[in-house]
């Protein structure tokens, strides 16, 4: 068991590295201060450096490289701010995986390359007013008629909307009850019948666009079905990427608090020494590296492990573990980070107080903390636990 990154992991994580931090840092006040969006022209710039297609395939403009080198990138733009790291996100473990693997041939060559090249993002429309975690209840529905269906229905959450240009839409597709209904359409934004809601106004997440989309009579060509009815398990099965990813967001906003708060510690002097000198502050700093080295190592795994697994993706246990941990410990490490660098820790022109309002989101996000531990207890003992009885 080797614990090293590979040179060209190495040499993958410097590239992210010395982009975020030469490029992107006054681009993330930007978008901290204004609440919008990166760019389409940095978009495409990532693109051009590969940053959208890491674990890609090559056919489709990707570099064709794993999982584990997808979430080495995503670190270090995380690391900058979660709002310059969600193009990346979305295009490495996001629902563009969910049309990789389960969409059409023509599909794939149509999206994906728009993807690869920043031309294009892609979101997740899954909740819905009354459908959050319990996500069969949704009503959100789409019925054939000729080469098209016609969808209907409004989504809730559906973070980039507005901002990205296709989303991959849960929908009941048959008039079975439950999960057998559901399927998912792949929607154009610029299809007649979409429109957007107010941009949300949340606790952090500034410059990630969280909106609600309403879907009326919208005609979607069949050639957009990304997976037909009864296929709601399968969808749900790619979900161990993104809960990766998503830990793997949480990771960055630890990593950078913990980093952050060693250089202050080392500069800051108080009785005519460096605070990093009292014992108090060491403490706070170790438990800070503790927490977050635990929290790599468990995503490192599950990226790591997904070759093992019959489908490629992280499997629901070490996926689920890695999810809730990083998404509780980047709570206790940016508020531990917030508290050493004192006022400047709570000061917005320091960034401390962003990681920790950023850093409660990931835990409500792509399934809530309790949600994880359900499915760790699920994975362990075998069963699925029904929540209806």
């Amino acid at each position: 068991m080797d614990f090293q990154l590979s040179e060209q992991q190495r040499e993958l994580q410097e590239a992210a590295r010395k982009f975020a931090r030469g490029e992107l840092i006054e681009l993330a006040r930007e978008l901290e201060e204004k609440d919008v969006s990166v760019p389409a022209d940095m978009v495409r710039r990532y693109g051009e450096l590969g940053f959208l297609g890491v674990n890609l395939p090559e056919q489709y403009g990707g570099l064709g490289l794993g999982h584990l080198e997808a979430l080495l990138v995503l670190e270090q733009f995380a690391m900058v701010s979660n709002a310059v790291a969600f193009p990346v996100f979305e295009a490495l473990v996001g629902p563009v995986r969910t049309i990789e693997r389960f969409g059409t041939d023509e599909l794939k060559a149509r999206i994906i390359p728009q993807v690869t090249a920043g031309e294009a993002t892609v979101a997740v429309s899954m909740s819905e007013p009354d459908a959050g975690t319990a996500l069969t209840d949704l009503t959100t529905h789409a019925r054939e008629d000729g080469d098209r269906f016609i969808l209907n229905g409004t989504k809730r959450w559906t973070s980039g909307a507005g901002h990205s240009r296709y989303y991959v839409t849960y929908c009941r597709l048959s008039d079975a009850p439950g999960a057998k209904g559901i399927g998912a359409l792949l929607v154009d934004r610029d299809q007649d019948g979409v429109s957007f809601g107010k941009r949300e106004e949340l606790m952090g997440f500034r410059g990630i666009a969280t909106r609600d989309i309403s879907f009326e009579d919208v005609a979607v060509p069949k050639e957009n079905l990304v997976i037909g009815a009864g296929g709601f398990g399968r969808l749900m099965s790619a979900f161990g990427l993104e809960r990766c990813g998503n830990a793997t967001q949480a990771l960055g906003l630890a990593a950078g608090a913990l980093e952050q708060a060693l250089a202050y510690t080392q500069e800051r002097e108080a009785f005519g020494k460096p605070i990093v000198d009292f014992q108090a502050v060491q403490l706070k700093l170790a438990e800070m590296a503790m927490k977050v080295e635990a929290a790599r190592l468990l995503i490192y795994r599950a990226a790591a492990n997904a070759a093992h697994e019959s489908n490629g993706l992280p499997g629901v246990f070490e996926s689920s573990v890695a999810k809730c941990f990083a998404n509780e410990i980047v709570r206790e490490v940016t508020a531990l980070g917030m508290q050493v660098m004192g006022g400047y820790g709570y000061h917005k022109d320091y960034g401390m107080e962003q990681r920790v309002r950023d850093g409660f989101a990931w835990g409500i996000a792509g399934g809530a903390i309790d949600v994880q531990k359900t499915n760790i207890t699920a994975a362990m003992v075998g069963r699925r636990f029904d929540q209806r009885r």
